[in-house]
């Protein structure tokens, strides 16, 4: 076995003012974390309301409900962990010592900690949070809509998050561009490296239309004249898309990673067409970039048929992802664990995700289906029923790694089937009602519409989904405490992250494989076994 040497591979006591990159990664992932329960709190309420037909909140309360929620899972959670997990294994996947400017990524976590804060106090004031939804659209969000405190504080919070986010996709990236270890070329980065490239660069490239947008908001609540009319709504509605379609392949290609990564590893197999796949991936982020009015189909101000036709070609590079995850798996030794059958999962649901998507990306079915739950269906298939799915697979893959300690299959598992229940109980019923004309954001519906027995299995389900939560908790608690040591490479993985201990120490790596494949211990193995053969 050839190393190379790692400079500096001492230990640095771990506290939350570190610039170790695993340190950072991981309260970001944490507090993500929290955020996340607290945004799905406000989705039980919500649930409640609808299956009680109207009573538990009003309309006016309801609207912060749903706007608190969508924010805070966006903005505060599927964003943030979708980062921070690039800030944890990017420099471990491409043999670095630390990310470039560890100092600035510190900075993101505390104004992404500051901005969190920020949007949730708004619960606090007299008029209570942001009622504009996770868009904040004007005029709905301007002073004559929204006078109280709330929506000013919710401003200033996504600011301080998105800045936040800003500095971790510029350290990240310069990190894979420019801490690759000796042998590692681009073109030998992981699969998981790869996606995070893309998602660093949608991130810097669209985050800022956001920032310059809710400027102009503040200015336009607090002077007027800034966003005028129906065309001042429809230039804030440019200007947020051009962020919030963008937005959400930040919220997939990490895991989009993640899964291939999985895939691979449990498939005992090199990961199938892996340049295709990398060209895939800067395609589809190329291509998202293009797509951001097919949100605006409806109010006539916008190149219908360009829109439509950019938005239905993002299926030829989905196309070849999706082929070589398949091609990956088949005829692969597979093993059936926890993260495997989550990323299963996650393959599987997505799907549902994009072709739903392909039906909206046609003007004349959008004109239908606009405004209704089966947008709601939609994108909780792709963020939750999608994303949130690679997000376990790689928490249940790389959990070792972090803590050093592995995680319990037979709660894992638990957790997996109530989690798989509850998200179809939850969003498969959306797309009936959308379907049916139930339009999204009303607090109570009248009884004669028939809609109640489907809102109440939806309600049933976000339960469920919420014990999935639970149980996933218990198992970390118990994991931590009653530990089942991880050793350095449980999983027989293929990436560098696996050649150093778990956890890894402050400067991640003693000594190094050499490296001649995005797939470095495979090869090492593989050489191995030649040569007992």
């Amino acid at each position: 076995m050839s190393t190379i040497a790692v400079p500096g591979a001492g230990v640095q006591r771990a506290t939350l003012a570190s610039t170790d990159h695993k340190r950072i990664a991981a309260s970001a992932g944490v507090l993500s974390l929290g955020f996340f329960i607290a945004g799905g709190v406000l989705a039980l309420i919500m649930r409640t309301q609808l299956a009680a037909d109207g009573g538990v909140v009003s309309q006016g309360v309801y609207d912060q409900l749903f706007t608190m929620h969508g924010s805070t899972m966006i903005y505060l959670f599927v964003v943030p962990i979708s980062l921070a997990v690039g800030l944890y294994l990017v420099p471990l996947q491409v043999g670095a010592a630390e990310l470039v400017a560890p100092r600035v990524a510190l900075a993101g976590l505390v104004l992404f900690a500051c901005g969190g804060i920020t949007m949730w106090s708004g619960f606090l004031t007299s008029g209570g949070a942001a009622a504009a939804s996770w868009w904040g659209f004007d005029p709905l969000s301007d002073a004559s809509h929204s006078p109280g405190s709330g929506m000013e504080l919710w401003i200033f919070g996504v600011l301080l998050v998105t800045v936040g986010q800003l500095l971790w996709a510029g350290c990240v990236l310069l990190t894979a561009l420019r801490r690759r270890a000796p042998g590692m070329t681009l073109m030998r980065m992981p699969v998981f490296t790869w996606t995070m490239v893309a998602t660093c660069l949608l991130t810097l490239f669209a985050f800022p239309a956001l920032i310059v947008a809710l400027a102009l908001l503040w200015a336009q609540r607090h002077f007027g004249g800034v966003l005028v009319g129906d065309l001042g709504a429809v230039d804030y509605q440019q200007l947020f898309w051009f962020y919030g379609h963008p937005v959400v392949y930040v919220m997939f290609f990490p895991f989009v990673g993640m899964v291939g990564e999985v895939l691979a590893t449990f498939s005992s197999k090199r990961f199938f067409g892996y340049s295709a796949f990398i060209v895939a991936v800067l395609a589809f982020s190329g291509l998202s970039m293009t797509v951001w009015a097919h949100h605006m189909f409806t109010i006539g101000q916008v190149t219908n048929k360009y829109f439509a036709l950019t938005s239905t070609a993002l299926v030829v590079p989905a196309g070849i992802e999706y082929f070589d995850f398949l091609a990956t798996v088949w005829r692969g030794r597979l093993r059936f664990t926890c993260a495997f059958l989550f990323a299963i999962a996650f393959v599987l649901q997505f799907l549902v995700g994009g072709l739903t998507g392909v039906i909206l990306a046609s003007p004349p079915l959008n004109y239908d289906l606009n405004m209704s739950y089966f947008i709601v269906g939609h994108f909780h298939y792709t963020i939750f029923a999608g994303s949130a799915f690679g997000l376990f697979a790689g928490v249940y893959y790389w959990f070792g790694k972090v803590t050093g300690a592995l995680l319990r299959e037979g709660l894992g598992k638990l957790h997996l089937g109530l989690m798989v229940l509850g998200t179809n109980m939850t969003f498969f019923p959306m797309f009936i009602l959308g379907a049916q004309g139930m339009t999204r954001r009303i607090a109570a519906y009248p009884p004669s519409m028939g809609w109640q027995g489907l809102n109440e299995l939806e309600t049933a389900g976000a339960f469920l989904i919420a014990l999935s939560a639970l149980v996933f908790l218990i198992n970390v608690v118990v994991s931590l405490r009653r530990r089942r040591p991880a050793g350095d490479d449980p999983w027989q993985g293929h990436t560098l992250e696996w050649a150093t201990s778990s956890p890894p120490p402050r400067y991640n790596f003693a000594a190094l494989p050499a490296i001649r494949s995005y797939a470095p211990l495979l090869d090492l193995r593989e050489s191995r076994e030649a040569v007992a053969s």
